[in-house]
């Protein structure tokens, strides 16, 4: 149960990171974005968390609105899964959990 928690934890993390440095890089390469290497691997990477959002939300959520979407609902997995993580960890005890 544990790995499976640290597993989601860090999937979840990566997800996060993915979507934040997409936004970081799409600020900063501004309206040349879509022709830098770096913001095609970064939007190839966080698709599936977007396209789970898309599929997710009704149609009145506007396309540009996903990502921010996309954001909450991983950030709010992740305290979730932060909170099971330490649950499991304190239940099996410290010697156990590393």
């Amino acid at each position: 149960m544990l790995l499976l928690v640290v597993i989601l934890k860090a999937a979840v993390e990566l997800s996060l990171m993915v979507i934040v440095g997409r936004a970081v890089l799409g600020v900063l390469a501004g309206q040349r974005r879509e022709g830098n290497v770096f913001w095609q691997m970064l939007d190839i990477t966080a698709r599936p968390a977007l396209w789970t959002t898309r599929k997710a939300s009704p149609k009145q959520v506007l396309d540009r609105h996903i990502p921010l979407a996309a954001f909450t609902w991983l950030a709010f997995a992740w305290v979730l899964l932060a909170a099971l993580k330490i649950e499991s960890c304190l239940a099996l005890g410290a010697a156990a959990s590393r």
